[in-house]
């Protein structure tokens, strides 16, 4: 099996995993997310944090954008034309709309958006992860082109994977593409990269 088969099949088993989990274990998993995102030793105390709208059994946000410092901007993705994301600041209640996966994000004019390296620190949704930082996303690609700068240079954003504890492998297999987080956070630890930066 090659290593886009070993991806293709890890994804399909650790979306399964994901998906099982409770409504219960859901909003009690967000909560300790939160906390957990919250105490990160480099999480900022203002500017731009960015999050997502969780999707097809994706760890939620919303407890964490709740609990934001007043200083801080909580921003969603938008897809761009490019092939990239771009980060527009969204709160609780202002306009949305969905882009082409059915995914909501901000109503806003291009302008209003952001680039990756405008922001602080940028959570990250992810399928499957391993305690080295990596990451397994949805295969699209959108993440690492968007932060294909990191490969090259320590730069901001302090880059944090969230997910579930049932989405941890022992070791997942890499492309020459993948984009390493700073750290990940589930509900029940937090793991940080030896040299994050």
């Amino acid at each position: 099996m090659n290593t886009s088969t070993d991806r293709a099949a890890l994804r399909t088993e650790l979306r399964e995993r994901r998906r099982a989990l409770s409504a219960a274990q859901r909003i009690a998993a967000a909560e300790a997310l939160a906390e957990r995102l919250l105490a990160l030793p480099f999480f900022p105390r203002s500017g731009h944090v960015a999050g997502y709208w969780a999707v097809d059994g994706e760890i939620g946000l919303h407890v964490l954008q709740l609990r934001l410092p007043a200083e801080v901007s909580y921003c969603l993705p938008v897809l761009h034309t490019d092939g990239t994301l771009r980060f527009a600041e969204w709160r609780t209640g202002a306009p949305l709309v969905e882009n082409r996966f059915g995914i909501p994000e901000p109503d806003v004019p291009e302008t209003a958006c952001h680039r990756a390296e405008a922001l602080d620190l940028l959570v990250v949704p992810l399928t499957g992860f391993d305690a080295q930082g990596n990451r397994l996303g949805m295969g699209g690609g959108w993440y690492d082109r968007s932060l294909g700068f990191r490969r090259e240079r320590a730069a901001p954003p302090w880059l944090v994977g969230a997910a579930f504890a049932t989405q941890r492998t022992d070791q997942l297999p890499t492309e020459a593409w993948d984009v390493r987080l700073d750290a990940i956070c589930s509900e029940d630890a937090t793991w940080i990269a030896k040299d994050p930066r």
